[in-house]
């Protein structure tokens, strides 16, 4: 039947009603399409002539009568001179141009990259993408081939593993802190389209859009981000924790019965504690009831006898280590703020106590 139907049918088209075929061979009997039979190529279409392997002529949308003037390369090759009414044998390929949209990609491993913030993360990402055929001389060339239907499905997951390598580079280059990722999500999307539609052009693949849906953290990372928004969000714990008590007091008040009244007893004596100490005035400091005000800090002195040091002692008690002989002229002494130990002479504050010691004897 359909060798019987190939003598009649001269009318060469496709419809698509898939939805997901991207390339479609017209089914003819040993290929034999006569001369003069109308090629239909419609929009977001192109029909490809491909002749004993090699691709002869490309045809945008619009209605062709295929003859040898209007197929000069296909008549080279097949050696027609003449306009007799022999068959081509040949194949067409229909070529879809549309917009492939609601093609999804996703990260099967996390992606590690480093934050200012916290540090080494590990992220995972989603989304969908649309592609569109560029040059179908090329898509044949390297990707469909001879398939009589080449579909999406077939070329999806070549096309996620190159978004998915492309992707660790952008977000690793992309110097955004990981909070502020998802303002940046449509920037990503659209350098990456950029990316994947120069790699993808010598098979004749454009990307066009491509869309981040989402960029997740690892659950102990996003229970931290949680734990940090709930602190901000509370501020004054305080104030949170009157508030949550007068909560709870108003819901003890709805639900009379021993618990509720108990609960709602210790609530009030609590609250009523706070607030007479809020009203409670503040004890006034000891300057202002007319009392004196505290003694100043005193310096304290080390003293080095017989090579040990001594001390801390006072200003008070530095009048009996001189009448005891402890502290002479000749005595090394230190306190805070010298920078090395001296000797008791050469010090201002303690001459007043060396003047009625005196000095030591010249040598006989």
């Amino acid at each position: 039947m359909d060798r019987i139907r190939g003598e009649f049918v001269d009318i060469v088209e496709w419809t698509d009603d898939s939805r997901d075929t991207i390339v479609w061979r017209f089914p003819r009997y040993e290929n034999e399409i006569k001369m003069g039979a109308r090629l239909v190529v419609r929009e977001s279409q192109i029909a490809v002539f491909v002749n004993e392997g090699r691709i002869a002529d490309v045809f945008p949308p619009g209605t062709y009568v295929l003859e040898t003037q209007n197929l000069p390369l296909l008549a080279t090759l097949k050696g027609w001179k003449y306009g007799f009414h022999s068959p081509f044998k040949a194949e067409v390929y229909f070529v879809n141009t549309r917009l492939f949209t609601d093609m999804k990609w996703g990260t099967q491993n996390p992606i590690i990259v480093r934050d200012a913030e916290f540090g080494m993360v590990r992220l995972r990402a989603f989304g969908t993408f649309a592609t569109r055929i560029t040059d179908a001389a090329a898509l044949l060339r390297e990707l469909a081939g001879t398939d009589p239907q080449f579909r999406t499905e077939e070329v999806r997951e070549y096309l996620r593993q190159m978004i998915v390598g492309r992707l660790a580079n952008a977000l690793a280059t992309a110097n955004v802190p990981v909070l502020d990722l998802a303002a940046h999500q449509d920037a990503l999307g659209a350098r990456l389209a950029a990316v994947l539609s120069d790699e993808l052009a010598p098979v004749g693949v454009a990307v066009p859009t491509f869309i981040i849906e989402n960029i997740s953290l690892p659950p102990e990372v996003e229970a931290a981000v949680d734990a940090r928004t709930r602190m901000g969000v509370v501020g004054d714990l305080d104030q949170y924790t009157r508030f949550q008590t007068a909560n709870a007091i108003g819901d003890a008040a709805r639900n009379p019965g021993g618990a509720g009244e108990g609960i709602g007893l210790g609530m009030g004596m609590a609250v009523g504690q706070r607030i007479a100490a809020g009203l409670a005035p503040q004890a006034a400091p000891a300057d202002a009831a007319g009392g004196p005000p505290p003694l100043p800090p005193q310096e304290q002195w080390y003293v080095a006898v017989d090579g040990r040091q001594q001390g801390p002692y006072d200003a008070n008690a530095l009048p009996g280590l001189v009448r005891s002989g402890e502290l002479t002229r000749a005595s090394l002494v230190w306190r805070a703020g010298m920078a090395a130990w001296a000797p008791a002479d050469q010090v201002r504050e303690l001459a007043p106590l060396l003047s009625s010691v005196p000095p030591p004897l010249p040598p006989a």
